[in-house]
């Protein structure tokens, strides 16, 4: 088994009016490692993440997955190496008229049959792994209610469930608690943080709290202007460098602030 899961040599992604989103990324990440993403809305994150699930190809550069360079896969080799990732989205991407079963069953799609996915739709599959996934993101009760009738946060929640009856290879979290209340995205973020390691998974996470970041992951990537700015164990990132990175989004009192909150729950003090 190959160790490293991502090897990023040179990528850029250009869109149309060669408006350029990621500029010369170079990324080596294990397999296994827990990485935080952070930096101002527009600074590439998101593109990145979507090159390293596989829905967008680089348009410069090389990228390869556990080894193997996925410029020269086919589509029947791309199908089989994206069945190895897992997406949490902003937008939770549930079908809102099916109950939350269903959707935490959806999970499973890519070892079920076709057969086997529709037959689950009248007489739900598994039923063990969606009531222990719910009710580790605390919605067992809701295991049959209309998802769309759930709070955002509670649809997040669900979207969460499904990722842990997937359990892919690498999980790759977009924000996946902006629409939850502080304490709810703690407790996501923990969650995944905590599956993950006992899995063995490689978990990528897109965060906009800088404190989350600092508190849960080992390193931490700083990117702006679709450049990778810093890489760093999160007792290296000062407050300078938040300042930079944020560039104005954070003044530096602001940045210090932060920094020293997200240290004191490092380290687990209260903060004052």
């Amino acid at each position: 088994m190959h160790d490293t899961m991502y090897e990023l040599v040179g990528v850029a992604k250009v869109f149309t009016h060669r408006q350029m989103t990621l500029e010369n990324v170079a990324l080596v990440i294990g397999r296994g490692e827990a990485i935080a993403f952070i930096g101002a809305s527009g600074a590439g994150k998101t593109t990145l993440f979507r090159v390293l699930n596989l829905t967008l190809r680089p348009s410069a550069g090389t990228l390869r997955v556990g080894g193997i360079d996925v410029s020269r896969l086919g589509r029947a080799e791309m199908r089989r190496l994206r069945r190895r990732l897992g997406m949490v989205y902003q937008q939770q991407n549930l079908v809102g008229w099916l109950r939350v079963v269903h959707n935490v069953l959806a999970g499973h799609l890519g070892r079920w049959s076709t057969a086997k996915a529709l037959w689950s739709l009248v007489r739900p599959q598994d039923m063990e792994s969606a009531i222990h996934a719910l009710s580790r993101v605390g919605l067992a009760d809701k295991l049959f209610a209309r998802t769309d009738t759930l709070s955002g946060g509670q649809q997040q929640r669900v979207a969460v469930a499904r990722l842990l009856v997937q359990a892919p290879d690498v999980v790759l979290a977009d924000e996946p608690v902006s629409s939850v209340d502080p304490s709810q995205a703690d407790a996501i973020v923990r969650l995944l943080v905590e599956d993950a390691r006992s899995r063995g998974q490689t978990l990528l996470m897109n965060l906009h709290s800088v404190e989350l970041a600092l508190r849960y992951f080992p390193r931490i990537i700083g990117m702006r202007g679709g450049r990778v700015l810093f890489d760093l164990s999160p007792e290296k990132v000062t407050p300078e460098l938040l300042s930079e990175l944020y560039g104005g989004v954070h003044a530096d009192d602001a940045a210090s602030a932060v920094y020293e909150r997200a240290l004191s729950l490092l380290h687990g003090c209260r903060a004052a």
